[in-house]
């Protein structure tokens, strides 16, 4: 696997970062992977009692990686990460495939994840941010639910994330417009827990602090507070799919995409 993802562990606390800053930490494959790999083997490291989740440069995740998008402008769904191609199998006993579980893995595992962010989290790479417990924000970050500009939906976990934040209306209006928030509009949304001038310091004292506590306490805390209804969030996870399946590659996709990466207005065909 390429390098994708940087962790280090110092007094109960897990320093995850994305790792390939001269593409503004953008999702691929490779990132996919690392993601969903590190969540794992997290959560069987007893010593962390928490977890920060970080971007190495000047952003937290510019969103799915440019070759992906590319891929929309020709008439062709990304390969087999289930990015874009929901026709990939879920495997067995996952409620998600690779994309969703790489966002999904960090509410799963049993210790708080406290997201820094900086720069852009845009598309796959916000809803990443929304995986995480906690979300300190640099009032100048730049955040988007931007699949619309693709002519897609976002098919990572925001279905189930986004609303429980922000309300299902602003849910609506982000996924409806795509449109960029500051850290300060975040926070007052919801997107953000807290607008900070230094998120990765900020997030590492929180972490600090709360490997501090009892651990098996702060554990069921977050299991009392997630109270996920699974049958329900299965059934979210796989109307992503569905929808985003049946988006990709139609002419109106294809059409969102063209015009965006050739600069000039969409003419789309009447909905369907």
């Amino acid at each position: 696997m390429e390098h994708r993802i940087s962790v280090d562990i110092s007094d109960g606390v897990a320093d995850v970062r994305l790792d390939r800053p001269d593409k503004l930490n953008a999702l691929d494959t490779a990132m996919f992977e690392a993601l969903v790999s590190t969540g794992r083997e997290l959560a069987d490291e007893t010593s962390v009692r928490a977890v920060v989740l970080s971007g190495n440069g000047r952003s937290f995740c510019a969103g799915l990686d440019f070759a992906g998008f590319a891929a929309m402008a020709e008439r062709r769904p990304t390969s087999d990460d289930g990015v874009l191609n929901p026709i990939v199998a879920v495997p067995e006993g996952r409620l998600t495939h690779l994309g969703q579980q790489a966002v999904w893995t960090w509410q799963e595992l049993p210790v708080p994840v406290i997201v820094a962010v900086t720069g852009h989290a845009l598309g796959g790479g916000c809803q990443l941010a929304l995986g995480g417990d906690i979300r300190f924000v640099h009032r100048e970050a730049r955040m988007s639910i931007l699949e619309i500009r693709w002519g897609i939906v976002p098919d990572m976990c925001a279905s189930v994330l986004l609303p429980r934040l922000v309300g299902n209306d602003v849910a609506k209006e982000l996924y409806f417009t795509g449109r960029m928030v500051d850290g300060e509009e975040a926070a007052r949304l919801g997107l953000a827990t807290h607008v900070s001038d230094d998120p990765l310091a900020d997030a590492m004292a929180m972490a600090r602090e709360i490997a501090t506590k009892s651990p098996d306490a702060i554990r069921r805390d977050k299991l009392l507070l997630n109270r996920w209804d699974m049958d329900d969030v299965a059934a979210a996870f796989a109307a992503e799919r569905a929808h985003v399946g049946a988006l990709a590659g139609s002419p109106n996709q294809i059409e969102a995409a063209t015009a965006f990466l050739e600069k000039r207005p969409p003419v789309f065909e009447s909905g369907t």
